[in-house]
């Protein structure tokens, strides 16, 4: 209630109210200044109002106080019971735990105000669970109240908690959630076989490593708790047989260790032991945590295939072998009671297997190909073998063949090296070092040998270091080097191997003269660095070079040019003297017939004259004479003439007509004498011609027809 000392109670005063609900949760009376909820309140939504009052004149509506605030607090009642607002609840505890073993605290919540009365005091209790668990009625934490609770008997517990309100008085308010415990695995119980002894079969021809069996322990714990590790104990037959665990049953895998043979044991008896991997402590006073059984193995008689005398063979022969060389033997025998023969095979799969033959009867291999060990090093191959009594039985064994080698290849130098050597080199400087391989097998310890050939060694140039451990170093002999004087050096390096026979080589290593500088950091070792310190560029020397070679394309040119006029001009000379002089159908008419031909040309052998044509023959082919030297003016003729007479009688190619009939001196002192029909012999029967044979091949026919023949004016017609 609001009330002014200015108000009179004539009505002359009007109250208002503003603030956090005015209007629509409180209200006041204008004329009286009662205030009234409107509506009900709850504290746990709003747990106090602020609001503010005023009195006004009513006619001249001012202020007749200033404006008071106030605050308006809801007080709390007990309406709200406790929540448990994580609920509901998932614990563990381990079994066989003691009494007291902490599980879980539960947390309930009221929304009513702690500080007003025991609304908001909560106590907790257990309505469903007992007498497994226990609850602290203050604190809400769960406890085990049995001890040793087994797992294996009981394993979900669900367990129901209430919180109440007002400390747990008649009359208050209550909440409840679940709670739901499992109990988790401890290894507090050991493995059990469930029989004591376990009877297997196994067939003798089982192969090793395939499992014969399996026998099995039971563990009622679960998890990793119940993982069985199984052991065989040592004993008969146990060294034959291994056994693993299965980690998806826990089973105990027998496995075979070694073969079995019927005819030497038909069976086996041993122990197997099943004991947990992870053990407790708190539980060894149980007793042992491991059990045992008997496991007895009966084995079946099979018909087997034959077996190898050895599980692999190995065999060696030297490359380039003969051809049906025997190089080993491979042994099979039929074990079982009724022995049978074997026969053998290869197995082919490629064409490697041809290179061997095996003999079907007694197992030899011998050799089918001549062996190369630089082409293929080692065969390997398959060999079958298979009772006769029954093919489909065979066994098979591997066989590897290595090839041993025959030192038939000499020693090289192992890559191409790119050598150099700096113009200002010292002597004793290493300026390479070479390595050599051999396309032989190398056995343990080959040694290559490096040196100089004979024809290097005196050379003052460069030497070679062997350092004795398969390298060899190239060392400068001279102090400086000169690419001026020359560019590149060609060394031959003899290189020897260490096997029987030895085998040598000689390579050829190219070393190129560089500039460096003083650190013999080469700079350059091209050709156009020898020209670099005239102070040419490049462009400079290019068209240098190409008016070099212009100029040469000139000059040859011009040699040709003349050439080809000389020898016109002297073929025209000859052809000339050749064509004006020969005559076979005319008789000169001494010296005073000047017309047949021009007694100049043989008097100057170097007028030209033009080209005429033969009046006597036509050659058949145009010839071109020989080249001579051209005789001086005053040369005596007749040395000229002689000298053509002696080229023509010892040239078998040139044809008669060749030869030069002389006409300015016939008559006296005329080896042919006058050719004229004055001064001679009345009857051509009366002259010998036996002369002609001495004139030569030219007139052999000529010699012929009259010299073998008698001739008879009569038979002339």
């Amino acid at each position: 209630k609001l009330h002014s000392d200015l108000d009179k109670g004539v009505g002359s005063v009007k109250y208002t109210l503003s603030g956090d609900g005015a209007g629509t949760v409180f209200t006041i009376d204008e004329t009286t200044g009662d205030i009234h909820a409107i509506r009900s309140l709850d504290r746990e939504e709003k747990p106090f109002y602020t609001l503010r009052a005023q009195a006004v004149d009513v006619d001249t509506k001012k202020p007749l106080e200033p404006e008071s605030e106030f605050i308006i607090k809801v007080q709390d009642i007990n309406d709200n019971e406790p929540k448990f607002l994580d609920g509901p609840y998932v614990a563990s505890v381990p079994e066989m735990s003691p009494v007291g073993a902490y599980v879980l605290q539960v947390k309930a919540t009221d929304a009513d105000d702690p500080t007003y009365g025991n609304s908001a005091r909560v106590v907790y209790s257990i309505l469903q669970g007992q007498p497994y668990f226990s609850i602290d009625p203050k604190t809400g934490v769960i406890r085990t109240a049995l001890p040793n609770m087994d797992r294996e008997v009981k394993e979900q517990y669900q367990v129901l908690i209430q919180a109440k309100d007002m400390g747990g008085q008649l009359g208050g308010l209550a909440g409840t959630t679940t709670v739901n415990i499992t109990l988790t695995d401890v290894n507090d119980n050991p493995p059990r076989f469930p029989k004591s002894i376990f009877h297997l079969k196994v067939p003798e021809s089982s192969h090793v490593g395939s499992a014969i069996g399996r026998i099995r322990a039971v563990d009622p714990d679960f998890g990793k708790n119940a993982e069985i590790e199984y052991n065989i104990v040592p004993g008969d037959g146990g060294n034959l047989f291994d056994i693993t665990t299965d980690e998806n049953t826990q089973e105990g895998v027998i496995k075979l260790k070694k073969p079995l043979d019927f005819e030497t044991k038909k069976a086996y008896t041993f122990k197997v032991e099943a004991s947990n991997l992870h053990l407790d402590h708190r539980f060894h006073s149980v007793g042992p945590f491991k059990d045992t059984a008997t496991v007895k193995i009966n084995v079946l008689d099979m018909d087997e295939p034959p077996v190898f005398s050895k599980p692999m063979y190995t065999m060696e022969v030297y490359e380039d072998t003969p051809v049906g060389t025997i190089i080993g033997a491979v042994t099979a025998q039929d074990l079982d009671a009724g022995s049978s023969s074997v026969r053998y095979f290869i197995d082919w799969k490629n064409d490697v297997d041809s290179y061997f033959t095996i003999d079907a009867t007694e197992g030899t291999i011998a050799t089918n190909e001549l062996l190369d060990r630089e082409n293929t090093a080692q065969y390997n191959f398959s060999i079958i073998a298979s009772k006769v009594s029954n093919p489909l039985l065979a066994s098979k064994v591997n066989v590897i063949i290595n090839v041993l080698d025959v030192n038939e290849f000499p020693p090289e130098i192992s890559v191409p090296y790119e050598t150099s050597v700096c113009e200002n080199a010292k002597p004793g400087q290493v300026i390479q070092t070479i390595t050599a391989v051999d396309k032989d097998l190398s056995p343990v310890g080959q040694r290559f040998s490096f040196k100089l050939s004979s024809e290097a060694s005196n050379k003052p140039n460069f030497t070679v270091h062997d350092y004795r451990n398969n390298t060899a170093g190239i060392e400068t002999r001279r102090n400086g080097y000169s690419r001026r004087q020359q560019e590149l050096y060609f060394l031959p390096v003899v290189i020897e191997d260490s096997s029987y026979p030895v085998q040598s080589s000689t390579n050829t290593l190219t070393i190129r003269v560089c500039r460096c500088d003083s650190d013999f950091t080469i700079q350059s070792c091209n050709v156009e660095a020898i020209f670099l310190p005239v102070g040419l560029s490049t462009g400079a020397l290019i068209a240098i070079l190409l008016c070099i070679i212009i100029l040469l394309v000139i000059v040859v040119l011009y040699v040709a040019l003349r050439r080809q006029k000389k020898k016109d001009t002297l073929m025209t000379s000859k052809e000339d003297i050749r064509d004006n002089v020969i005559h076979y159908d005319d008789e000169g008419g001494g010296e005073e017939d000047t017309q047949a031909f021009d007694i100049g040309a043989l008097r100057n052998p170097k007028v030209i004259e033009d080209n005429k044509i033969r009046r006597d023959i036509k050659p058949d082919t145009l010839r071109f004479p020989r080249h001579r030297q051209p005789e001086e003016v005053n040369t005596d003729i007749r040395d000229f003439i002689n000298q053509r007479l002696q080229e023509n009688d010892v040239d078998p190619s040139a044809p008669p007509y060749d030869s030069l009939a002389t006409y300015a001196y016939e008559g006296n002192g005329s080896v042919a004498e006058s050719l004229s029909s004055i001064d001679s012999l009345t009857t051509e029967a009366d002259q010998d011609y036996d002369y002609l044979s001495d004139w030569g091949p030219r007139f052999k026919i000529l010699a012929d027809m009259f010299g073998e023949e008698n001739y008879s004016p009569d038979k002339v017609t």
